[in-house]
């Protein structure tokens, strides 16, 4: 059961504003320096402004800003990756705004990577036909962006509140969005349980990676969005599609969180992926051999184990020589060598992990979801963009462009919320201590490989833990809360969608199913449980 409220202290302190803005990733942070001219804007975190996703992007932010690029080619790519399901109109807002959008981020600031001439150095990752990522410090392009973006915001008179953790979403009587509750840990404002009432409020709390055990996701990542979109009745969509990255630092068979990427421009600089034997195993699985789609490289990597009984696979890049690693991927190196490998002379361990979500909040081509005056954006939302598989680096342009989006329509939009009414429905929370069953459960059952069988001995031992109204409540269990939440209509998802599609692989249903399953499933809490119902993809 899904409660429709956590458990928390009654607020102790109220505060007003606007537009409360939750998440400072890309999406966050450009959502709050747009609305500034609509009204007051409050910028929530869970941690520090630059703890989340962002400030790891390595490859970098795709756009058709080369002269012999257009955007109608960068459309093509990124629907052939979304395997059908794409948003044909969010796609094209994606591609056809991007270019400018990312000429604003330079002009603000950002100080992406040159070639010899002046011009951007653009490179090439999974996916793409065409050098369209523009990248930054060689493989640091999320720290810059996050920089550059922090810089414009500390110039701003834009609010900021860190180490704030968003609980519920206060509603008024009519359902229209009224603000929020938060927990606040110090920092020499009010602490404790206290409440945010505002006119908007705008979901970009990032992704919810921390729901499987290896995860290239930041702890914050625990899908904090997606459960309160759940719980005040917002409709999510696509969350079956968990885009599994498929070349993280694998650290051995025990470890667990947040595992070290190994960016996919490694792979477009012309790395190769062998198994022990030095066999290029991709070649002939896919046109684009160790540049296919992420799902297909993933897939093959996974299938590739299977067959060989080994734990892991090689990204040999020893090609490269010190200098090429040393200047496009310093990140990845240090990484690396941190772990006692060194690219330069060996081949790296790699195994897929999880890595972004394709579905999320569903919401309109301006961020609007299915709630008045609550808006999302980020890998928190599902705009369409990505359909069954994100191409590789749209994810920056997305928060770029979506946010953007977000700003025009709450200036349009910015309606007097009634009174937030206290809401009704049953409460708990878990145990903090089930992060850790829950993460096993779907790593075991509702990971890369999928079946029947996995899948409902996963909702079987997810439905075993209930929550509780005796519960302590602290962070650790509203995290394990919202884990749970998240993961339990991730099962839901991936079981009702009988196909193998993009990053959803059945292997009990391996083909692709246009007749039965080209369209979404769309997941709403009631109090009788989760519902998941088919729509048709248009």
């Amino acid at each position: 059961m899904i409660p429709r409220v956590l458990t928390a202290p009654a607020p102790g302190w109220t505060a007003d504003t606007d537009i409360v803005v939750i998440g400072s990733g890309v999406a966050g942070l450009v959502a709050a320096l747009n609305c500034r001219p609509h009204g007051r804007v409050l910028l929530v975190t869970k941690a520090l402004l630059d703890a989340g996703s962002t400030r790891w992007a390595q490859g970098g932010v795709a756009a058709a800003l080369d002269p012999a690029d257009t955007p109608g080619e960068h459309l093509a790519d990124t629907l052939t990756a979304g395997v059908g399901l794409c948003s044909q109109d969010a796609v094209r807002a994606l591609v056809t705004d991007g270019p400018d959008a990312v000429r604003r981020l330079i002009a603000l600031g950002a100080e992406f990577d040159r070639a010899p001439g002046g011009d951007l150095a653009l490179g090439r990752e999974g996916g793409h036909h065409r050098r369209r990522i523009a990248h930054a410090g060689g493989d640091a392009t999320g720290a810059e962006i996050s920089r550059a973006l922090r810089a414009a915001l500390k110039e701003s008179d834009v609010e900021v509140i860190e180490h704030a953790l968003v609980l519920d979403l206060l509603l008024d009587a009519a359902g229209r969005a009224a603000g929020v509750t938060l927990h606040v840990m110090g920092q020499g404002r009010p602490g404790g349980v206290g409440a945010v009432r505002a006119r908007a409020v705008v979901l970009a709390t990032g992704g919810l990676g921390q729901v499987f055990a290896a995860t290239t996701n930041p702890e914050v990542s625990t899908g904090d969005g997606v459960a309160l979109a759940l719980r005040a009745g917002a409709a999510v969509t696509d969350l079956e599609f968990v885009q599994f990255h498929p070349t993280a630092l694998w650290l051995g068979p025990d470890a667990r969180g947040r595992q070290p990427l190994i960016s996919e421009a490694v792979r477009g600089e012309g790395a190769h992926l062998v198994d022990r034997s030095g066999t290029r195993f991709m070649v002939g699985r896919h046109e684009l051999a160790e540049l296919a789609p992420r799902d297909v490289v993933a897939k093959g990597i996974m299938s590739r184990m299977a067959e060989t009984g080994e734990r892991h696979m090689l990204l040999d890049a020893r090609n490269f020589g010190a200098d090429l690693w040393e200047t496009r991927f310093p990140t990845i190196l240090a990484a690396c060598r941190f772990h006692g490998i060194d690219p330069v002379t060996e081949p790296i361990p790699v195994v897929p992990a999880a890595h972004y979500a394709s579905g999320g909040i569903r919401t309109d081509l301006h961020g609007r979801t299915s709630v008045p005056g609550l808006y999302a954006c980020g890998e928190t939302a599902c705009t369409g963009v990505h359909g069954a598989n994100r191409l590789a680096s749209n994810s920056l342009l997305e928060g770029l462009v979506f946010a953007e989006r977000i700003a025009a329509a709450v200036g349009a939009e910015l309606d007097e919320p009634g009174a937030a009414v206290a809401p009704s429905g049953p409460s708990g929370l878990l145990d903090g201590g089930a992060r850790d069953a829950i993460q096993r459960i779907m790593s075991a059952d509702a990971g890369v490989l999928r079946d029947a069988a996995g899948l409902e001995r996963a909702a079987r031992a997810l439905d075993a833990l209930v929550p509780s109204p005796d519960v302590a409540p602290d962070v650790a269990a509203w995290e394990a809360t919202n884990l749970h939440a998240v993961a339990s209509a991730i099962v839901a998802a991936a079981r009702r969608r009988t196909e193998t599609r993009g990053s959803h692989w059945r292997d009990d249903h391996p083909e692709r199913d246009d007749a039965a399953w080209r369209g979404h499933l769309v997941t709403r809490r009631t109090d009788a449980g989760l519902v998941t119902t088919y729509e048709e993809h248009r």
